[in-house]
């Protein structure tokens, strides 16, 4: 599991490095390789291509949807990226202050765009902020 997981990721070649000396996007390939060795059903992904540069957080995109897929694995990334949260997944939910506001799939997903899903967003925050749940998702 462990040598499968290494391969996926592209980490075999770190195996005897220390993690400290590995860039940002090496050690989130190694963090995924760490979790998928466990063979988890559930995959969670925290923030996983903040502080990267556009072209390693993409890598590490392209590698996280190739593995979710191959392995059919259940996954919740959290992200503050509103393109990448569009793009991703079958399934977005953006919450704000510990509540969901927005709960979107399907079509109606993928007829998102930043623009479209900042102003659900305002809209949605204003109706909580005014006690009104009726828009809510």
């Amino acid at each position: 599991a462990v040598q499968k997981a290494m391969m996926q990721t592209d980490v075999a070649k770190y195996e005897h490095h220390n993690l400290e000396f590995l860039s940002g996007g090496e050690q989130q390939r190694v963090f995924i390789a760490q979790a998928l060795a466990q063979q988890a059903e559930l995959l969670l992904l925290d923030e996983h291509t903040a502080a990267l540069d556009p072209k390693t957080s993409l890598k590490i995109m392209e590698i996280t949807e190739k593995i979710v897929k191959e392995r059919s694995l259940t996954t919740i990334m959290i992200t503050h990226n509103l393109k990448q949260a569009i793009k991703t997944g079958n399934r977005l939910i953006m919450m704000h202050r510990g509540k969901v506001l927005i709960d979107v799939k399907g079509e109606e997903k993928s007829k998102l765009t930043t623009e479209k899903l900042m102003n659900l967003f305002k809209e949605a925050s204003f109706n909580e902020d005014l006690g009104d749940r009726s828009l809510l998702a």
